[in-house]
C-alpha cells in the first residue's frame, strides 16, 4: 500500500511543487487548504504523515497540531511543520505543540523528502522491507504468505488487506470508515457491517489453531491489532 501523505498547505504552488514530488515518488497525497478542512480529511483517513504549514486560515497550524495529539486515532502520526517562521522560539513552539520535524520555508524539496522518508522508515519499517511482523504474526509481502507461529493462515483477499493494514500500524485504532478508505478504496460505497463481516473472518483464522484473539474491538471507535499483556 502506497504511504498516504496529507498536505494542509493554503498556497497553491507549494501544494503543486510537494505533490508532483511525492507522487513522482510512489506517495498517494491528499491536500487541504485550510485547519478546518485538514481535521475532517484525518477522521475520515488517517494519513502516514501530515506536512503542515504554521500560517492557515481558519486554525493556525499550531492549533491543528495540537488537536490532531488530542485525537486518539490520529495522535501518533507524524508531522512535518512546514513554515516561513525560522526564528529558534518558534522552532521551540512548533515541536513543543507535537510537530516530529520543522522545516524552514523557503525549502529544498530534497530536503523534505529525505525527512519524510527517514520518519516513515522509523514508524513503518514495511517501506523498506518484504515482510511485516507482530506478535507471533509473520507476513511475506512478497510471496503473500501469512504464518502465525510458524503455521499457514489461509486469508481470503479482502482479510489478507485488512491484516496487513493492521500490521502497518500496530495499536492504532482503525475506524470502520478508515477501515473502508484503507481497504476497500477512498470514495467506493461499501456498508459498514460489512468490515465487521470481514474482521470476523480474520479472527476466526487467526485463532484457528488456538492463538489468543490479537484484535481489539474498542467499544463506539473500532478496531485495533493489539497483543494485551
Amino acid at each position: 500500500m502506497k504511504p498516504l501523505v496529507l498536505i494542509v498547505e493554503d498556497e497553491s504552488a507549494i501544494v503543486t511543487l510537494i505533490r508532483y514530488n511525492l507522487e513522482s515518488e510512489g506517495y498517494e497525497v491528499i491536500e487541504a487548504i485550510n485547519g478546518d478542512e485538514a481535521l475532517i480529511l484525518i477522521d475520515e483517513r488517517i494519513p502516514d504523515i501530515i506536512i503542515l504549514d504554521w500560517m492557515l486560515p481558519t486554525l493556525s497550524g499550531l492549533e491543528v497540531c495540537r488537536r490532531i495529539r488530542l485525537n486518539d486515532a490520529a495522535r501518533n502520526v507524524p508531522i512535518i511543520m512546514l513554515t516561513a517562521r525560522a526564528e529558534e522560539s518558534d522552532r521551540v513552539r512548533g515541536l513543543d505543540y507535537g510537530a516530529d520535524d520543522y522545516l524552514v520555508k523557503p525549502f529544498s524539496t530534497k530536503e523534505l523528502l529525505a525527512r519524510l522518508r527517514a520518519i516513515l522508515r522509523r514508524i513503518r519499517p514495511a517501506l523498506s522491507e518484504n515482510s511485516l511482523e507482530y506478535a507471533d504474526i509473520f507476513m511475506d509481502l512478497t510471496s503473500y504468505r501469512v504464518t502465525r507461529n510458524g503455521i499457514n493462515i489461509h486469508l481470503g483477499p479482502t482479510e489478507y488487506k485488512l491484516l496487513r493494514n493492521f500490521l502497518e500500524h500496530p495499536s492504532r485504532v482503525f475506524t470502520r470508515e478508515q477501515l473502508l478508505n484503507a481497504v476497500w478504496g477512498h470514495g467506493i460505497f461499501v456498508e459498514h457491517r460489512t468490515v465487521d463481516v470481514h474482521i470476523r473472518r480474520l479472527r476466526k483464522a487467526l485463532t484457528s489453531n488456538g492463538g489468543n484473539d490479537l484484535i481489539r474491538t474498542v467499544r463506539s471507535a473500532g478496531y485495533s491489532l493489539e497483543e494485551i499483556i
